[in-house]
């Protein structure tokens, strides 16, 4: 029997995702050929990434909207530096939320002058800053949507003239927003999408080109664009499996349908956190994530009792991040209403123990 996984990334995916990759590693289109031994230029292959890209802006809301979608590679952290080597040519506004944005800042300050709008470092990363003012004359604000390591989520983006980037790795697909308002999405798959090897990048066009330094071309957006995502030999399974999963989604009806689930899924496990008082959330009430949900136990007496009991329910990828600690459940698309109801009939098992 499957586990019920929590895992925070690698991330769980559909069965049915799992069940054809699996048979497309050993048969893949009826050809009697591995998927992970064609050429990447044959035609089934081109196919994949195609119909991998066209889903992603379909999905976004963002066909016809002059966007280009990539499947690329080095994961987020290639793109902390790729999207400031693409776009900053003086200086950029970033809201620090976290581990990921502190990594972005880092790289981007090797390009520009980098002006940290507001950070929540001062409560250990446990909110979202509001009311910070963005530089009107900054070349684009940096954000990141969703912190899975400390369990906050940008509930509200900005108003801003300037162009806006976001790492939007761990809450991809599972929200419906007005994703015109960005002008660069990026997103390791490994977190909502696909297994750990690629990396969606969306852009709008017409923000590139900008900048007057020389990009290197595997660093260059425009150059992956002029060769439809295929500069170099793709990342040809994580591809292939992100396409399956961006069926599914498309199949279950879309972010929108996603997201009701996703909903429910965060009120029946913050609902137990806030109710049991063996438990306690984390991060601000406003600002929790509907992807990771941090908590910790009342007292560590209990530890050692409760990680049995969830481990021995078939909980998997429960804890907490080692620089946080506590607790941490990850509840991407696929994870089912039914594995979070599991978790939460632990804590309340616990509860009566105690």
């Amino acid at each position: 029997m499957k586990k019920h996984n929590f895992s925070a990334g690698p991330c769980i995916l559909p069965q049915e995702v799992l069940q054809k990759a699996s048979e497309a590693i050993i048969n893949f289109n009826n050809d009697n050929l591995s998927l992970i031994e064609i050429s990447h230029r044959s035609k089934p292959f081109v196919n994949v990434m195609e119909k991998a890209r066209s889903l992603a802006l379909e999905l976004l809301g963002l066909e016809g909207k002059g966007y280009q979608a990539l499947f690329l590679q080095g994961g987020a952290s290639t793109q902390f530096l790729m999207s400031a080597y693409n776009l900053l040519e003086t200086k950029a506004a970033y809201l620090n939320t976290g581990t990921w944005s502190d990594k972005a800042i880092k790289e981007a300050k090797l390009f520009g002058e980098i002006v940290e709008v507001a950070s929540s470092k001062d409560k250990n990363f446990t909110y979202i800053p509001k009311d910070y003012t963005i530089p009107s004359d900054a070349d684009y604000f940096h954000c990141t949507s969703n912190n899975t390591i400390f369990g906050t989520q940008m509930k509200h983006f900005p108003k801003t003239n300037v162009p806006v980037v976001c790492d939007m790795s761990s809450d991809i697909f599972s929200r419906q927003l007005d994703f015109s308002k960005f002008d660069l999405i990026y997103a390791g798959a490994q977190k909502n999408m696909g297994p750990a090897g690629a990396t969606l990048v969306v852009v709008k066009e017409e923000t590139l080109g900008k900048v007057s330094r020389t990009i290197p071309s595997m660093l260059n957006y425009q150059v992956h664009i002029s060769k439809d995502s295929m500069f170099n030999t793709p990342p040809v399974f994580p591809v292939y499996v992100s396409m399956l999963t961006l069926e599914w989604l498309k199949n279950l009806g879309g972010i929108a349908a996603i997201e009701k689930i996703n909903e429910q899924k965060a009120a029946l496990l913050y609902g137990e956190i806030d109710r049991n008082p063996l438990f306690n959330g984390v991060v601000a009430t406003e600002d929790r994530s509907h992807m990771n949900a941090t908590f910790t136990l009342a007292t560590d007496e209990l530890k050692d009792t409760f990680d049995t009991m969830w481990k021995e329910a078939g909980v998997n990828g429960l804890n907490g991040h080692r620089s946080v600690g506590g607790y941490r459940a990850s509840m991407y698309n696929a994870l089912p209403l039914e594995s979070v109801q599991v978790l939460v009939d632990v804590m309340q098992q616990l509860e009566k123990r105690a």
